[in-house]
């Protein structure tokens, strides 16, 4: 029953107008004035800021905002692989043979997810890292290993909501909601890099040019808080011991390691 009024009421605001009158309400002026507030309710720790809190003419530059350049440390061994983002690493898995992630009690195609079967493929038996953001953390996102762009692709119009009632209720927010896939070659295999755009604003803003990415460059934003999905193939990564989810990470923190 709670399943069936989730799903309706998301239905129900999720559509083209709600979603375009947030994005205009957060990209004008007037939205300014909410940021004050919106940073005591979610406890943004302003010394990290790049920017003070008054400079930010409106809502949408604050959730985009960037940071000082020595406040977050990226590992730099060759075999580290570090999160793309602050973030809660919500479940670290494996891809199963019928190309499926088992995700908070819930299966999400990974056909679906990256668009083609042949896609899929490349990452049976693999392993899946899930990252979700909420609206306090910073929303900028860094490439967690360095290699060659060899694919980049998006899918998906509508997006609904990618917190724990999400994944719990919703309709397979991960492999259906407005996504950009970017796809990697390193020197340990190939892994992908899903960015999942949360509910009402479609909003992924790719940063990088070029065809390759060094470990911790930026590389997109959301405008929104979201979820990045990181799949790798087989034996190609191992998550570190102490792993447990959920938990806490920042950009650059070791979250498991490539074997050769």
């Amino acid at each position: 029953m709670l399943q069936s009024i989730y799903r309706a009421l998301i239905e129900l605001t999720n559509g083209r107008w709600s979603s375009y009158l947030l994005k205009k309400f957060a990209q004008s002026r007037l939205s300014r004035l909410v940021i004050p507030s919106f940073a005591r309710v979610y406890q943004i720790n302003q010394e990290e800021m790049a920017q003070s809190l008054h400079e930010f003419s409106t809502l949408h530059d604050f959730f985009i905002r960037r940071l000082k350049d020595d406040v977050r440390f990226i590992d730099e061994h060759s075999h580290s692989v570090v999160s793309p983002v602050d973030a809660v690493l919500e479940d670290i898995g494996k891809v199963s043979p019928d190309l499926t992630l088992q995700i908070k009690g819930k299966s999400y195609s990974l056909v679906d997810m990256l668009g083609s079967i042949e896609k899929a493929n490349d990452y049976t038996n693999g392993t899946y890292v899930l990252l979700y953001l909420s609206p306090s953390h910073y929303h900028r996102i860094h490439s967690p290993f360095s290699g060659k762009v060899i694919g980049q692709w998006t899918l998906g119009r509508k997006s609904y909501p990618v917190n724990q009632y999400g994944l719990k209720y919703g309709r397979e927010a991960l492999s259906k909601n407005y996504r950009k896939i970017t796809e990697l070659e390193h020197p340990f295999g190939k892994a992908a890099i899903v960015k999942v755009g949360a509910m009402f604003v479609n909003s992924i803003e790719t940063t990088y040019s070029g065809e390759y990415l060094q470990k911790g460059e930026e590389m997109a934003y959301f405008t929104f808080g979201s979820t990045v999905v990181l799949l790798f193939d087989e034996h190609s990564f191992v998550p570190r011991h102490d792993s447990d989810t959920p938990r806490a990470v920042k950009v650059g923190e070791i979250i498991g390691e490539f074997q050769d």
